[in-house]
Order: C-alpha cells, then structure tokens, then sequence
C-alpha cells in the first residue's frame, strides 16, 4: 500500500467510525413502563388523589396523550406492545390458552418480532423487569422458545405468568430459571414486595449497563403487577391513605371529574359515566374502604420504585437522553376476585396461629397460594380485609368504577374505560414540550414503530409488517394519519374513525359515538346515523378478517363463551 492509498483508507476509517460514533450517541435509551389493571384517573396527573409526584414529574417535564388506548386485557396488550400488532396477528388474541386458531395460540408466534429483538441489530441491549405474560409455557422443564431471553432481551427479572402473590410470587423467574423469592442468593431484601424486587432490578439493570456497556444504548421494559389483585401492600404505605375513601365510590369520581376537567383531560360537561355501585347500600363499609386504600397503596409504591428508575438514570448521566413512556395494560378491574366466600377459603380475621405446615423456602409458589410460607391459611371472602400475604382479593366493581371516571365499562370491554390509558412521554434531549397535552388518538401499536423510528433500528421484511406508526409527529402536536384504530377481546368489538366510534359488547348490536361530543359514550347514535354504522362496521369485518380474528367463542370447547363479566366471576389474569 503506497502513502497516498494508506492515508485514504485510514482517513475512510475515521469518517466511518466517527459516523457510527454520532450515531450511537444520537439513540435514546428507551423505557417503557407499564402498570397494571389501573384506571384512566388514578394517577395524580391525570386527575387522581392518589399521590404519584414522580410520575407527575415526568408529566410535567413532558407531554400527556388524552386518548390513548390499549387493548383492555394484560396479554393481549403485552403481545401489541411489544410487537407493534394486533393482538392476534401475534398469535395473543385472548389469553394464555391454545384454542386452536392462529390468532389464538396463547404464545407469541414466529412471525412477529419483539421490541427488543429489532433494536439488537442496531446496538441496543435489552432489559426486562416485571410481568411477562406472553407464553403458555411456563414450568421449570418446559419450552422456553418464548421467554425474555429467547425473544431478544438480554436480561430478565420477573414474573411469567398473570398473577400471583406480592409476598411470593408465581412463576417468578431470573433470566432462564424459576426460582422462590426466598431461596434467591442475588436479591435478599428485608422485606420481599413484589413491586420493590421489579423497581430494584430495573435499577440494577441500569447500573451494570452502565458499567460493563458503556457506549451501547439501552432499552428497559419495566411491567408492574401494581395495581392487579390481589389487593396486596406494605402497611406504611396503607397508613398514607387511612381516612381518604371513607365517603365512598360517587364523591371521588366527582372530585376527580373536577380535577381531570382542571388539567384538560376531559370535558366536564359530559358528565360521567354511570355510577356502579351503591355507597349507602355497601354492608361492610370498612372492608370496602380497605380496598381502595390497599389499592391506592399499591400504586404509590410502584411510584416510590419509578423514582428510584429515575435517579439510577441521573446517576448514570442518561437521563437527559432517555425516551421515557408510561402506560397502562387496561382499565380498572371489575372482577370479583376473592370478594365472595369461597369453598376452602377463610372469611374474616386472621387466625391466631399458624394451622399449617411451613413451606420450605427452595419450594416454588402456586398460582393461587393456599397459604403462606409460615403457616397461615390464605383468606378470601366479604369479610376480608385486604392487604396482607393471608388475603387474595380485588377491589371490586365499585372502585373499578372510581379508577375509570369518566369513562364507561371495565378491564374486558372495548368501551371507553377498558381501554383508555394514561400516557406519559419524557426525553429532555428530544424535545422541548413541558407539561403539555396531546389530544389526538393513538394507540399501543404505535410504540413499537416509534422504537423503530428513533433509534434507527430497521424492521425485519420477513416479519408482519406493522401496524402501528411512529408517534414522533403526535409527540410535537400533529395527528397520527391512518385509516382506523381496531380492538376485538372476547367478542367486545370496536373500531374508531376519527371522532367516531363504532362498539359493541359480545353478541349485541353496534352502538355509535362522537367521541368528541360523548367520550362517556351514552348518547347512542347509531340509529339515526344507519349509514355510517354500515360504512363502520364492513371496515371493522375487512379488518377481523385480515388480522386473524375469529367469532367468539373462538372455541366453543374450551368454555370461554362469554366476554368478560364483571358480575359473573371472570377471574382469568
């Protein structure tokens, strides 16, 4: 190699490697959080009195969607979010059940690609803290093809199953392995709470990152059980909210109306949604009350870990440069888990001692634990106050209600409360918008195109194209441009355009709304406007048979004939 050819390729060198240098210091960090079977007007920045001042911060610093939406049930919403589909073009569109359709096989399939797996090719690593909740495979000895690891994180920390026990969590899981919170040689808190292990381990994540990937851009997935039941929280954090609830369901939806219309939410003179549930009428007010306590409990603690989040990321000096999203999986949730008697279970106080054997501290937990480690029988009924690892109940329809002011319907449906959620965008380094709101309709499909979007990542051809787009326009203010938004969920159906929007519950009739009008969805208007309920619904059938949706039940073998029934006793996770 002559002088001249030398002094060419080394100078094609540094102008390669300094391009690629700008362009990793161009990639945000991404994390995504997400909480759990929370409600539209539970945080205090989107109207709620239960006090959440770091997600208020991020709020503040950043910009607040009005009509984001998930797909009103934890898998399925799990399954869009991380793959930028449908729900059932990924192979979710129910739960974690295998009802011999494509779109319903209760796992991920091979053709749709995880956030994290698009994002390795452009240089990120993946971490992963929380509730999984996308495969049915869930023993020790199982197929692993559809855990984190396997779908592109590179680390895990969590929970792959729906549900379980703050105290001693089912299928709880680091990285490859099952494991029993009280036999785990990396993690020995004084006290175990569930929440606290998936905040402690988004932070340990971030720091050894920092440490040991320096130069490489990260993406964390944070994914709260808070505030799903059981109704399970520390006692410092209950006593924040001692008296708080004591005049019940209607006057806190008032004041959160009040409070949300304030903030530019929503509009008050729509009113609210009707009242479920009536105060003077409940038997046990102190147990009633107890929950919603337990519950705003719960979610301050998740809270309490999103700051420890947030400093690690000060720490660390990435926070300036971090893409920060936070969501919820669906509405509040009517089910009536645990609030009825129950065969095998006892109703009332804790007993006075231990009746059962100690389980030994190596012994993996059952899905629904029948007692605690140290001998208590676990108690469900009306008579149960929740809080401790001995219960295992919901809060109930009431304060389902309360949680969704002021929207209609619960966890399941497609109207308006199953399926609209908070979201919170922070990232100080990509733009400059503090405290405002963002009133155009988008979706959870639209993380993962934005994912693809800012970090330059490219999408697979070989995968199912995606559906959602890059919320990067939505974020400084201009509408998102598609043809509709769709959600099916056992039979529920729905189909927005525009300001209309076209619902039903399983096996009734559509019904219509001007969202812009009647966001409260009581105004019934698809008798008198006949021809776009037609126009609606033939694009809502284009789309269910595209997007591998099936009549519900989509096996009527399997018993799941029914959507979801907030009286009946749906207790699936």
């Amino acid at each position: 190699m002559n002088r001249f050819s030398y002094f060419f390729w080394l100078a094609a060198v540094y102008v390669a490697t300094t391009t690629l240098n700008i362009h990793a210091a161009e990639q945000p960090n991404i994390v995504i959080i997400m909480s759990d079977d929370m409600g539209f007007s539970d945080l205090g920045c989107y109207g709620g009195e239960i006090q959440t001042p770091n997600l208020d911060s991020l709020a503040a610093g950043g910009v607040r969607f009005t009509q984001f939406y998930n797909t009103a049930r934890c898998c399925p919403t799990r399954a869009s979010l991380l793959t930028g589909l449908y729900p059932h073009q990924a192979g979710i569109g129910h739960m974690m059940e295998d009802l011999g359709k494509p779109g319903y096989t209760g796992n991920l399939n091979a053709n749709c690609r995880t956030i994290a797996q698009v994002l390795q090719p452009a240089g990120y690593r993946s971490y992963a803290a929380g509730k999984w909740h996308v495969t049915r495979n869930i023993t020790p000895d199982g197929n692993r093809s559809n855990w984190p690891l396997q779908r592109g994180f590179d680390r895990f920390y969590g929970m792959l199953s729906g549900a379980g026990s703050f105290y001693d969590p089912f299928t709880l899981c680091r990285d490859n392995r099952l494991i029993s919170p009280f036999a785990d040689p990396d993690y020995k808190p004084a006290t175990y709470y569930f929440t606290d292990a998936i905040s402690d381990h988004a932070v340990r994540f971030i720091g050894d990152h920092q440490r040991d990937h320096a130069q490489q851009p990260l993406f964390l997935y944070v994914t709260y059980t808070a505030a799903h039941w059981p109704m399970h929280a520390l006692p410092e954090d209950i006593a924040m909210y001692k008296g708080k609830y004591d005049h019940g369901y209607a006057a806190i939806r008032q004041e959160r109306l009040a409070k949300g219309a304030k903030l530019g939410l929503f509009d008050a003179d729509q009113g609210l949604a009707p009242q479920a549930g009536n105060w003077e009428q409940v038997k046990n007010k102190e147990r009633e009350i107890a929950c919603m306590e337990v519950y705003a409990a719960m979610v301050d603690r998740m809270d309490q870990g999103i700051g420890k989040i947030i400093a690690e990321l000060k720490r660390t000096g990435r926070f300036e440069n971090t893409l920060i999203f936070f969501l919820q999986d669906n509405g509040g949730c009517a089910e009536p888990m645990g609030r009825n008697l129950a065969a095998g279970r006892d109703d009332g106080p804790r007993q006075d001692k231990p009746t059962r054997p100690l389980i030994a501290a190596d012994v993996l937990p059952d899905r629904l634990v029948p007692q605690t480690r140290d001998g208590f029988p676990v108690r469900q009924g009306p008579n149960v106050i929740p809080g401790p690892a001995d219960t295992y109940i919901g809060y109930g329809e009431g304060w389902a209600n309360v949680s969704n002011t002021p929207f209609r319907e619960y966890k399941h449906w497609v109207h308006e409360g199953g399926i609209s959620t908070p979201l919170i965008a922070h990232w100080p380094q990509g733009f400059n918008a503090k405290g405002e709101l963002r009133k155009k309709p988008a979706h959870l499909i639209d993380l993962m195109a934005t994912c693809v979007d800012y970090s330059g990542a490219k999408y697979p051809s070989e995968a199912t194209p995606l559906e959602g787009r890059s919320l990067r326009g939505a974020l400084s203010g201009k509408p998102i441009e598609r043809e509709a938004i769709y959600w099916e969920h056992e039979g529920n159906r729905a189909v927005r355009v525009g300001d209309w929007k076209l619902v039903a519950m399983h096996a009734r009739p559509w019904e219509l709304y001007d969202l812009s009008k009647d966001r409260t969805e009581k105004n019934d208007l698809s008798k008198i406007e006949a021809a776009k309920v037609r126009e609606m619904s033939a694009m809502y059938d284009a789309w269910a048979a595209r997007a591998n949706v099936a009549p519900w039940p989509a096996n009527p073998n399997t018993g799941n004939k029914k959507g979801g029934n907030k009286k009946g006793g749906a207790k699936k996770q």
